[in-house]
């Protein structure tokens, strides 16, 4: 039996965290269906600006409604635990964070940098858990006491992801196929600090793993290596509540191993994806004439991208290849078919069940 996930004073009946994936990928729709199911449903709040263009209103206002709304539908469909993903590279870090504690989302996941200022944000009601996202021991030491010293906060969790996760990755490109580097070695490093501060502050901080996560077999292995839970992106792509577009998620059943590539991101880090004819041109240096009215990531230099990585992202939410591409995980090569998230976490937990 699949132990609970216990993040503060939420309990999670299956520990399974959906990953937040944006631009569009992970809304109200895959959220609530996986709150639905007993795990943590995740709203990416990447990207939200463009999906709600008002009149009137420019990219940051508009992520605002945007995450407003998201919230509201998620609520609508589940009383399950719902999670949002703030990355901290973005423009609208702050924003994003004070939106969604306002509104009282249960949990916020913050990487894309290191969210050392994010217990700032919360007021004095606040009920809002926060779980950083690292890739490190040491960006996880250094976060526990920052936040202990500056805000005398711990972190509700955290969430290590490793080198085989999808988008954007917190490694340099050397260190993705270095086993130094792996989630295998990762957890059993984060897993040891934490119980350093759990002991002396007597605290509970759950370890989750992330970033290539695709089966039962991979929960069980993590949680044996000390995790209390896993996060999980790239499998939940192929259902049916995924809110990209059909097109989307065939680009993830047509995939074979070898499509699943390293590409450099405008935004300076390496990232995971499917290759394709966009990606293709990209690499023969060809540039994708940019417009930027958004300035949604701080790392990102118009200057010398070679396309708009929103943009980009955007079109292949809503299936238009010939203007950007899939991220993905190392694993996506494995979808061969389309179903409910029902169906996925019943399959899961069969694999789990029968592991070895």
């Amino acid at each position: 039996m699949i132990n609970t996930l216990r993040i503060g004073n939420l309990e999670i009946r299956i520990p399974i965290i959906q990953g937040g994936m944006g631009v569009g990928i992970s809304l109200s729709g895959m959220a609530a269906a996986v709150a639905n199911q007993g795990g943590v449903g995740v709203i990416a709040s990447a990207g939200l600006g463009m999906l709600y263009r008002q009149a009137g209103a420019d990219f940051l206002e508009n992520s605002i409604t945007g995450l407003k709304e998201e919230l509201r539908k998620a609520r609508e469909k589940t009383r399950g635990v719902i999670g949002i993903n703030v990355m901290v590279a973005m423009s609208n870090f702050a924003d994003m964070v004070k939106t969604a504690i306002a509104e009282k989302a249960d949990i916020i996941f913050s990487g894309g940098g290191l969210p050392l200022n994010l217990p700032s944000f919360l007021t004095k009601n606040s009920t809002t858990k926060l779980v950083p996202i690292v890739s490190s021991a040491r960006a996880a030491k250094l976060i526990i006491e920052k936040w202990k010293h500056d805000f005398d906060y711990l972190p509700d969790a955290i969430v290590v992801e490793g080198p085989k996760a999808g988008g954007h990755l917190g490694f340099k490109a050397n260190q993705v196929t270095d086993e130094t580097y792996s989630l295998e070695h990762l957890i059993p490093e984060v897993v040891a600090i934490v119980r350093n501060f759990e002991n002396i502050y007597n605290v509970r901080i759950p370890v989750i793993a992330a970033g290539g996560v695709y089966t039962g077999q991979n929960i069980s292995d993590f949680i044996d290596l000390g995790a209390s839970g896993v996060q999980m992106g790239t499998r939940f792509v192929t259902t049916t509540e995924c809110d990209a577009s059909d097109e989307f998620k065939q680009c993830y059943i047509n995939a074979h191993a070898e499509d699943i590539q390293l590409i450099q991101s405008p935004v300076g880090m390496p990232g995971r994806a499917i290759s394709n004819g966009f990606l293709d041109k990209v690499k023969l240096g060809q540039k994708i004439p940019i417009r930027c009215p958004f300035k949604c990531i701080k790392t990102c230099d118009i200057s010398s991208s070679p396309y708009c990585i929103i943009s980009a992202l955007y079109s292949a939410f809503k299936g238009k290849f010939n203007n950007g591409y899939a991220f993905a995980g190392t694993n996506a090569y494995l979808a061969n078919k389309i179903i409910s998230v029902k169906e996925t976490f019943d399959t899961i937990l069969e694999e789990y069940n029968n592991r070895k």
